[in-house]
């Protein structure tokens, strides 16, 4: 029932997190293996909506291809198809979320029924019959329906000889439990100084909702926000050094639970992780405080999954011969192209993302003084981020912020001081309850 805590079996949520490091991880080096490091520009990336595409794909696939498609979704071929059902109607379950399959193939293509019989249920659109600018027109306002309109297009294209096109959409919101205060970010040093960022603060007596984790890239400093669906996003600031896709996939390890963050109100004194300064100081409250300044961001990107196509086992599903797909088809198949458009907007009152992955085949205060814990976060330099559905722990969208938003003075509403109200939920490090 829509608004219930979906079940999605372990396994699943280590295949699809494992995608989403890998993926991560190849975004430090360039594809021609020059590191990107801190100057590495922003993207988003959903292996979320990716997986399902993959695990349909290796269901009608044989020979080196099926072989390839197992090793990139960490899951035998023959069990590919129901998780990834049962992962779409996970992902449609959460509040906020929303998945949905489109399928289109040629008018005189005839598909296998077995493996047609493995996809959501989804009418079978036709190729082809009004040519390809109107095919074109149909399969864009697929993508921006079932994205509500965050994707305006389908990232494959299509022409005379496209055969047949397969398509997941995923759409996620969330609302933050308590929204931030917008306001003017201008960090003096680093990559961003002299800018004027759309900044966002808050305050918090909860200091478990950052953390410190020693990772394989050193101390990783993690901070969560609370949606209000069950939907949370970790924002990661690792050491200066530190890739960009190495800091996502050690945030990404940190959900296994293997290692844990050091929650802020055990944490010693200074410096003791990137962007964090823990002191002592006079307040007019007994509790303890964390405060929060991040940059708002807005992030697009365009992925050709080709590119890496051996990290997305996607090498011998390319090549026609022999024809790696005879499951899908009588009709010799072989992918031509595959794509994934991908968004996501982190601003002050919550958090947004969507995804289309496709593949195509061709041929007043009180006078007494408390003396308090206090605990600084500043992101003010090129980080990571996580959405991460709470109960699971699987990451629905990730991403690398290196250009946030610029500051807009009639976005201003004023730093907010007051405390917070948030439940607690968990510790930083594990997402438990």
């Amino acid at each position: 029932m829509r608004g219930t805590t979906p079940a999605i079996p372990a396994a699943t949520v280590r295949a699809v997190n494992r995608l989403t490091a890998r993926w991560a991880g190849a975004t430090a080096t360039g594809p021609d293996g020059v590191p990107d490091g801190e100057g590495a520009g922003s993207t988003v990336l959903s292996a979320a909506g990716l997986w399902p595409l993959l695990g349909f794909l290796a269901d009608g696939a044989a020979g080196p291809a099926r072989t390839e498609l197992e090793e990139a979704l960490g899951m035998r071929a023959a069990e590919a198809a129901g998780a990834a059902r049962g992962l779409l109607a996970a992902l449609s379950a959460i509040r906020g979320s929303a998945a949905a399959v489109g399928l289109w193939a040629r008018h005189d293509l005839e598909l296998r029924e077995e493996w047609r019989a493995g996809l959501p249920a989804a009418a079978l659109g036709r190729l082809g019959g009004a040519g390809p600018e109107a095919d074109r027109r149909r399969l864009d306002a697929w993508a921006a329906e079932h994205t509500g309109g965050l994707i305006p297009a389908m990232p494959v294209a299509v022409h005379e000889g496209t055969e047949l096109l397969l398509a997941v959409a995923q759409t996620l919101r969330t609302r933050w439990i308590r929204p931030f205060s917008a306001g003017l970010m201008a960090p003096e040093t680093g990559p961003w100084a002299g800018r004027e960022l759309a900044g966002l603060g808050r305050r918090t007596a909860l200091l478990d909702r950052v953390g410190v984790a020693e990772t394989a890239v050193g101390p990783l400093t993690v901070l969560r926000v609370l949606g209000n669906t069950g939907v949370d996003v970790h924002l990661l600031l690792g050491p200066e050094e530190a890739a960009g896709g190495a800091v996502i996939a050690a945030g990404v390890a940190l959900l296994s639970g293997g290692r844990k963050a050091v929650p802020g109100d055990l944490l010693p004194l200074g410096a003791p992780g990137p962007g964090l300064r823990v002191a002592y100081r006079p307040s007019v409250h007994r509790e303890p405080d964390l405060c929060v300044h991040t940059p708002a961001f807005s992030l697009s990107a365009d992925h050709d999954l080709l590119s890496r196509a051996g990290l997305f086992g996607l090498t011998a599903a390319g090549r026609a011969d022999p024809a790696p797909l005879p499951g899908v088809s009588d009709v010799p198949l072989a992918v031509e192209g595959a794509r994934q458009a991908a968004v996501a907007r982190f601003h002050a009152r919550g958090f947004e993302a969507a995804s289309v992955a496709a593949w195509g085949a061709a041929g007043g205060a009180p006078s007494r003084s408390y003396r308090v814990r206090s605990v600084d976060v500043d992101l003010d330099r090129p980080f990571g981020f996580l959405a991460v559905h709470r109960t699971s722990r699987l990451v629905l969208s990730a991403g690398w912020v290196a250009d946030p938003l610029p500051f807009e003075e009639d976005e201003v509403t004023g730093w907010d001081d007051d405390e917070d109200e948030e439940d607690d939920v968990g510790d930083v490090g594990d997402g438990s309850r």
